[in-house]
């Protein structure tokens, strides 16, 4: 019932078939989203702050050694060691017009593609593979099932 979000949606879609560098993809379920995080590089993740669900995206993601590129929101905050294991925009105030936390944020979002994600993707390629593997290693132990259901066990019973 979410009209607005709808009609955004249908925007987008309608936009981009007419751009050639542009693509909405339909039908987003587990199949999908298998392929897109074995396939990249970097997961993108910038909602507004404090509109965050949760993140799940961003754990697979990191788990397919795809490198984060987030607001601080959501899992992040638990997971993030900027530089090494992920990339963090600086937290805007959500208390701000919406038009600015969005201005700042796309500037902090290019800021952060320009100076630090591309030189060490292209330049440092052992840099970029260590934050890979310390994405890897810093997601697997603390947002999986078994992590879950062992501390429900612990704290619940």
């Amino acid at each position: 019932m979410d009209f607005y979000a709808i009609d955004i949606f249908n925007h987008l879609v309608n936009y981009t078939k007419y751009a050639k560098n542009l693509a909405v993809l339909i039908g987003y379920e587990m199949e999908l989203s298998r392929k897109l995080k074995a396939g990249s590089d970097i997961w993108l993740n910038t909602p507004r702050i404090t509109r965050e669900a949760s993140g799940t995206s961003g754990m697979t993601a990191a788990m397919n050694g795809s490198v984060n590129l987030s607001i601080n929101d959501g899992w992040i905050p638990e997971f993030e060691k900027n530089g090494k294991n992920s990339f963090v925009l600086p937290e805007v105030d959500h208390n701000l017009p919406v038009w600015d936390q969005d201005k700042m944020d796309s500037d902090n979002l290019y800021d952060i593609l320009e100076n630090k994600v591309l030189p060490t993707f292209y330049d440092k390629p052992e840099k970029w593979q260590e934050i890979v593997f310390n994405g890897i290693d810093d997601v697997i132990p603390a947002f999986t099932s078994k992590r879950m259901v062992e501390q429900y066990y612990k704290d619940l019973y």
